[in-house]
């Protein structure tokens, strides 16, 4: 996910790590914080790798800067990542809207499509928080009011999201 973030803003523009940084924090940051002992060297493996270049600038009042910029070879690797997310950024909510907040890059709408038909498959899956005898329980079920709003609260969202995903599908299936 932080890989993601990172060749994903940097296809946007180049950027300075603190920006950098504070872009992530501002996608993910109130659910899941980015800190400087991951990010620089999540950030130090892209280079390595040749997804990413970097050169100093001279700061506006301070040390140079790092900026950073996406390589073609990063940009590939960008739209594999788009084309092709983990099983994990398909289910799991905060790593989805990493891959959501990036799809536009893809150029290939029959492509996005399949991104978020995968996105709506596993939705449509009955699951629950809780289960009985084997089954997921319904809010309606549930033996208490913090599990019932726990349930309603994910019907509702799930309902919403289910909805965006069918519109959008249709929209990215219509021919441009």
């Amino acid at each position: 996910m932080l890989e993601l973030s990172i060749l994903g803003f940097l296809a946007e523009e180049p950027l300075h790590g603190y920006e950098l940084k504070e872009r992530i924090k501002a996608l993910t940051g109130h659910v899941r914080p980015v800190s400087d002992g991951a990010l620089y060297p999540a950030i130090t493996r892209l280079v390595g790798a040749g997804l990413l270049d970097q050169h100093t600038e001279p700061g506006a009042s301070a040390a140079p800067r790092r900026i950073l910029a996406l390589t073609d070879r990063g940009r590939e690797e960008l739209l594999e990542r788009l084309r092709r997310p983990k099983q994990t950024e398909i289910t799991d909510h905060v790593r989805f809207n990493t891959v959501l907040a990036f799809l536009r890059h893809l150029p290939d709408r029959r492509e996005q499509a399949a991104v978020l038909r995968r996105r709506l498959d596993f939705l449509e899956t009955p699951t629950s928080f809780f289960y009985a005898s084997g089954k997921p329980v319904r809010a309606e079920e549930a033996d208490d009011v913090f599990r019932q709003g726990m349930l309603r609260v994910a019907r509702a969202t799930g309902e919403a999201e289910r909805a965006w995903l069918r519109e959008t599908v249709a929209l990215l299936d219509q021919p441009s």
